[in-house]
C-alpha cells in the first residue's frame, strides 16, 4: 500500500497549480477532466444505471463537501488521519504536506473568510456551528442548486454542445468574451468520458457474468452510455441514464419536478410497448437506490404533482410510479414531495397517504393552493414563475431552474434571547457573543426588553446577509461552474457563470432557530416579571442560571406559562410577533444587498437538538442543553391540548414572509389504518385553513422505546427528523430522545 494513497487529490492539485492563474473557467474545466471520471466507482450487482460516486478530499463542487468545504475544498483532517494509517516513504509523505499547506489559503472556504470586514469577523468569529457557542455562524455552500433537466434531456449532450457553440459564436462576433463556452464544452467531453468509462466497465462485467439475464443488463447499459454520448434520449432507460451522470457530475443533490421531464419518455415507451408498467417500476426502483446510495441525508429532492406542468396526465403517471418506488425501496432517501392543489387527480393524494401509512414519511405534502400565493409574495415574483416554485434541502423554496437562494447562515434566536437578557454575555462560557444592551434590571417594560432583544437578533441579520453577498462574490470570482450554468436560465445568454451575474433570480435564505422556545420563553417573562410581577428580574435570571436546581418552584411557574401549540391566542400571538419580526427584518436585507431576496426559512435538519446543547435554560421551562422546538412546531410535549389545537395554531403564522417552513406531525399507525378517515378530515382541515406543508411520521411510540433498546430488530423503523428522514435506529439518542419525546397523535 505505500504511496498509493491520495493519488486523486495529488494530480487534481498538480492541475491547479498548472492553471492557477488561467481564466477561471478554463481551470475549473481542466480540474474537472482530473477529477472526474476518477470520482466515479464500479458499477454493483443489481444496478440497472451506471453511476455511484465518491468525492475525494480535494475537489472542486458548489455545494458543500464537509463543514466548510466548498468550491475548490480540502479536507486536511480526513486526509491527515489516512496519512496516520500508510506506509509512506519520506518523500511522498512531504508531497502530501506541501499540497496541504498550499490548500490551506487557496480552499474557497478560507479565501472567504479572509474577505470578512473587521465587524464580521468580530460578530462571527467561528464556522463551528454544531459545537460552538454563538448567535449566528456562517454556512460556507452554494447549496439547493435546481436545474433545467428538461432542457438537458430534449436536447442531449450533442445538442447541448450544439447551443454553446451558438452562443460562442455571437459573443464572438459582438467582442465578448468566448472562453466560458470553450470551457463549457470541455466539461460536456468530461461527460462524454464519464458515460464511455461506464460504457467500458459495463462491457467488462458482462464478459465475465454467467448469469444470462444479469449480462443483457449489462450490455443494455453499455449500449446507453454509448448512445447518450452522440444522440438525445430517445427512451425512459437513456432519459434516467443522462439525468443521473450529469447530476453526479454537476453535483446537483435536488432534482426539481422530475415527474414533467421524465413523465414524456415514460408515456411514449410505455404506449408503444417498448418497456412494460413492471419494467419501468424496475428501472425506477433501481434509480431510487442508487439515490439512496449518494446519502446526501438532506438533500436527493424529488418533486411531483403541482400546479404549472406543460403534461399533467403524464406527469400523473410517473408520479404514481415514484410513489410506489417508494414504497418498495425502504431506504431514507430519495426524499419524494408532492405538490397538489385543489382539482388535482385525487389518485395521487389517495397512493400520498397509502404510502405516509406504511411508515415511508413520504411523500412530504405541500399546498400549491397556499404556497404558489406565499412565493409570489415573499420573492416579489410572477404568478407563472412562482408555480414553478420547488422545495430543496430541508425545505427551502426557490424557482427551478430559475433562482438560487442557497441556505449560509444560522440564527440561534434562543440565544439571542439568552445572551439579551445576560448583557452581551454568554451565561455558558462567560464570554461577550453579543451586543451589550443592558442588564436584564434595567429593562423596566417588556417593550424594553422587547426592543432589546430585537436589536441583537437585527445585528446579526445584518452580519449574515452581508456575508451571504460576499460569498456569491468569492464564488464568482472563484469559478463559473460550468455543470450548473449550463442549465440555469440567463447563464448561456450572458456569457457569465452562475454567480458572477449569469443566474437573474440570485437571492438567499437564513435558517432561524428557536422560534417556539423564543416565544415561549418571551410569554413566561411578560406574564411572571412583568404583567403579575409574580418573579423579579433576578429571581428569573438565577433559576435559569442554575439550570432550576434549587428553583423547581420557579420552573413550574413557568412551564404553566401558555404555549404555542394549543390554540391559545396570548402565547400564539407572541410567536407571530417573534416569527414576523425575524422574517420581515431578513427581507428588508435586499434594500441592503446585491441580492435578489434574503428570506428567512424555518426549516430544521437536527439543528435544533445541536444547537440547543449549547443554549441555557430558558423561561419557557427548557432545562440546559435541551433541544429547541423543530421548524413551525411547538415545543415537544409543549402542545397539550390536541392535535386540533395545534393544527390551529401552526396555520397562524404567515406563509408569504419567508422561504418555507416545516411542519412535522406524528400520527400513530391507528390513525392511518383504523381512523384513516380521521386523519384525512384533519389534513383537508388543516390545508383548507392554510396549511403549506405537511411531514408525517406513522409510527407507534412502544416501537420507538423498544428500538432503542432492541435496534437489531427496528431497523425498519424511519422517522421525520426535521427536514430530512432516517432510520430511528441511526440517529445518536438525544435525537431519538427530541423525536420520542415529541406529541403523538
Amino acid at each position: 500500500m505505500k504511496n498509493n494513497i491520495l493519488q486523486t487529490e495529488l494530480k487534481f492539485t498538480e492541475t491547479y497549480r498548472k492553471y492557477k492563474d488561467a481564466h477561471a473557467a478554463v481551470r475549473e474545466a481542466m480540474c474537472l477532466k482530473a477529477q472526474y471520471p476518477a470520482f466515479f466507482t464500479e458499477i454493483k450487482d443489481g444496478d440497472l444505471f451506471a453511476g455511484r460516486i465518491k468525492h475525494t478530499f480535494v475537489g472542486v463542487t458548489p455545494d458543500e463537501w464537509g463543514p466548510t468545504a466548498f468550491g475548490y475544498y480540502c479536507q486536511e483532517r480526513e486526509m491527515r488521519e489516512l496519512m496516520a494509517k500508510g506506509d509512506l516513504d519520506e518523500a511522498y509523505r512531504q508531497k502530501i504536506e506541501d499540497m496541504l499547506s498550499f490548500w490551506k489559503m487557496e480552499n474557497t472556504s478560507s479565501r472567504l473568510r479572509s474577505r470578512y470586514p473587521e465587524e464580521m469577523a468580530k460578530w462571527l468569529p467561528t464556522d463551528d456551528w454544531m459545537h460552538d457557542y454563538g448567535i449566528g455562524f456562517p454556512l460556507y455552500r452554494l447549496t439547493g442548486g435546481n436545474i433545467d433537466f428538461g432542457k438537458l434531456l430534449e436536447l442531449g449532450i450533442p445538442g447541448m454542445a450544439d447551443e454553446i457553440r451558438r452562443f460562442k459564436i455571437y459573443a464572438s462576433n459582438e467582442g465578448n468574451d468566448t472562453e466560458i463556452y470553450e470551457a463549457m464544452l470541455t466539461a460536456l467531453n468530461v461527460l462524454i468520458d464519464i458515460c464511455l468509462y461506464y460504457a467500458c466497465e459495463a462491457k467488462l462485467k458482462a464478459e465475465e457474468e454467467n448469469s444470462s439475464e444479469r449480462k443483457g443488463e449489462l450490455l443494455k447499459m453499455a449500449s446507453v452510455m454509448e448512445t447518450i454520448t452522440a444522440s438525445k434520449p430517445g427512451t425512459f432507460r437513456e432519459a434516467l441514464q443522462l439525468f443521473w451522470l450529469y447530476s453526479l457530475a454537476a453535483d446537483i443533490r435536488n432534482y426539481g419536478r422530475m415527474d414533467v421531464y421524465m413523465g414524456d419518455f415514460l408515456v411514449n415507451d410505455l404506449n408503444s410497448n417498448l418497456i412494460s408498467e413492471s419494467e419501468a417500476q424496475k428501472m425506477l426502483d433501481s434509480m431510487w437506490r442508487l439515490m439512496a446510495a449518494r446519502n446526501t441525508v438532506v438533500h436527493n429532492r424529488v418533486i411531483i404533482g403541482g400546479k404549472g406542468r406543460r403534461n399533467e396526465k403524464n406527469a400523473d403517471r410517473f408520479a404514481l410510479m415514484a410513489m410506489e418506488a417508494t414504497l418498495n425501496v425502504k431506504e431514507a432517501e430519495p426524499q419524494l414531495s408532492l405538490r397538489f392543489y385543489k382539482g388535482m387527480n385525487p389518485h395521487l393524494m389517495e397512493k400520498a397517504l397509502d404510502t405516509i401509512g406504511e411508515g415511508r414519511t413520504y411523500p412530504m405534502l405541500y399546498n400549491d393552493d397556499v404556497n404558489i400565493p406565499s412565493v409570489q409574495s415573499a420573492f416579489c415574483l410572477s404568478r407563472t414563475l412562482s408555480e414553478q416554485y420547488v422545495p430543496y434541502g430541508c425545505g427551502e423554496y426557490i424557482i427551478d431552474h430559475k433562482s438560487f437562494g442557497t441556505p449560509s447562515g444560522v440564527i440561534n434566536l434562543l440565544k439571542a434571547l439568552e445572551v439579551t437578557l445576560h448583557n452581551g454575555v454568554d451565561p455558558a462560557t462567560g464570554k461577550k457573543t453579543g451586543l451589550s444592551l443592558g442588564e436584564f434590571r434595567s429593562f423596566d417594560t417588556f417593550d424594553k426588553l422587547w426592543n432589546a432583544y430585537t436589536k441583537q437578533v437585527e445585528h446579526f441579520i445584518d452580519l449574515l446577509a452581508c456575508h451571504e453577498e460576499l460569498e456569491y462574490k468569492v464564488a464568482g470570482e472563484t469559478a463559473p461552474f460550468l455543470y450548473l450554468s449550463m442549465l440555469y436560465d440567463g447563464c448561456l445568454e450572458k456569457g457569465l457563470g452562475a454567480f458572477q451575474g449569469g443566474i437573474d433570480y440570485l437571492g438567499g435564505t437564513l435558517e432561524t432557530y428557536g422560534n417556539s422556545n423564543t416565544a415561549d420563553s418571551l410569554t413566561a417573562i411578560k406574564k411572571l416579571v412583568y404583567d403579575e410581577k409574580r418573579l423579579s428580574h433576578e429571581d428569573l435570571l438565577r433559576a435559569l442560571d442554575h439550570n432550576f436546581e434549587g428553583f423547581e418552584e420557579e420552573r413550574s411557574l413557568m412551564l404553566e406559562c401558555p404555549k404555542y401549540g394549543n390554540d391559545d391566542e396570548c402565547a400564539d400571538s407572541m410567536l407571530l410577533k417573534v416569527d414576523t419580526h425575524a422574517a420581515e427584518y431578513t427581507r428588508s436585507q435586499k434594500d441592503k444587498t446585491n441580492l435578489h431576496s434574503y428570506l428567512i426559512v424555518i426549516i430544521n435538519n437536527s439543528a435544533n437538538t445541536l444547537l440547543g446543547h449549547q443554549t441555557s435554560a430558558s423561561a419557557d421551562g427548557r432545562k440546559s442543553g435541551e433541544p429547541m422546538n423543530n421548524g413551525n412546531a411547538p415545543s415537544s410535549g409543549f402542545d397539550r391540548q390536541g392535535v386540533t389545537a395545534m393544527l390551529n395554531s401552526i396555520v397562524k403564522p404567515s406563509t408569504y414572509i419567508h422561504a418555507g417552513a416545516v411542519q412535522n406531525m406524528k400520527f400513530s399507525r391507528d390513525m392511518f389504518t383504523k381512523k384513516r378517515i380521521i386523519a384525512e378530515s384533519l389534513l383537508k382541515t388543516y390545508f383548507e385553513k392554510g396549511g403549506a406543508q405537511a411531514m408525517i411520521t406513522v409510527v407507534n411510540r412502544n416501537d420507538l422505546e423498544n428500538a432503542m433498546k432492541e435496534p437489531e430488530k427496528y431497523g425498519h423503523i424511519f422517522v421525520r427528523v426535521g427536514g430530512f428522514s432516517a432510520r430511528f435506529v441511526e440517529l445518536s439518542r438525544d435525537v431519538q430522545m427530541e423525536i420520542l419525546n415529541r406529541t403523538l397523535y
